[in-house]
């Protein structure tokens, strides 16, 4: 299974307005600079987290910035804020009703795949913004 990168994308972006921010002006040009992307990508991304309320950005050159502290931020938040499917697995819509596994296949798979979801997220909702920007950090130290 592979997710598409925005959550990767979205959390590096967040990693550099917490880390740099005092340093440097976030802009779409720097941000895709540090994760040799295209700034439209960016752009896009950021407003993603813009409209879910986790940046805020300034029109023209003011740049990005959180919008809520990195202790309020978790990796569920991110990821809900950028990726567009509800829902992980994608079901087949139309089993053969006429062979017994066509029948059964969605309430035997059903809750589990639901049960699966509910965990990653639950895991997710454990990680904070600010854990990774302390885990950052200590890993660029000198």
């Amino acid at each position: 299974m592979q997710f598409s990168s925005r959550l990767t994308i979205a959390t590096h972006i967040l990693l550099c307005i917490e880390t740099f921010k005092d340093e440097y002006k976030i802009t779409s040009n720097f941000l895709a600079g540090s994760i040799n992307t295209n700034p439209v990508i960016i752009r896009n991304i950021l407003g993603l987290l813009s409209s879910a309320g986790i940046v805020e950005i300034k029109a023209g050159v003011g740049g990005a910035s959180l919008a809520r502290s990195s202790d309020d931020i978790t990796l569920l938040d991110i990821f809900k804020a950028v990726e567009k499917e509800e829902s992980l697995f994608h079901f087949h819509d139309n089993p053969n009703l006429q062979c017994p596994i066509g029948r059964s296949v969605h309430s035997v798979m059903d809750g589990k795949l639901e049960n699966i979801q509910s965990a990653m997220e639950n895991e997710m909702s454990k990680i904070t913004l600010s854990q990774l920007v302390k885990e950052t950090k200590d890993q660029i130290k000198p």
